[in-house]
């Protein structure tokens, strides 16, 4: 299994309850695909760049997995199929 650093971004008119089970929802992704989550961490609310489908503003969360690296396609599919999910970004850790 190789480490990934996972970031993406809620819609921020989703009540809090909505962006638990998002993000619960990503966390079943990886575990049902051979993976683990090893670091959740939520980094807030904070305003986008420019606007997406007229979002200004998002829930960003940012995750450290471990995960076979045929999956990270199959997760990423999860991930496209979100509806609250605005961006995603999967970043492979390099070996130390």
């Amino acid at each position: 299994m190789r480490e990934y650093e996972l970031t993406f971004i809620v819609r921020s008119d989703v009540e809090e309850s909505d962006q638990t089970a998002v993000i619960d929802r990503v966390k079943s992704l990886i575990t049902n695909n051979g993976g683990e989550v090893v670091k959740l961490d939520l980094w807030g609310t904070r305003r986008l760049a420019y606007p997406i489908k007229d979002v200004r503003e998002g829930q960003y969360v940012f995750m450290i997995t471990n995960l076979p690296a045929q999956s990270v396609i199959e997760v990423e599919r999860g991930i496209k199929l979100t509806e609250n999910i605005l961006r995603h970004l999967f970043v492979r850790v390099e070996e130390k």
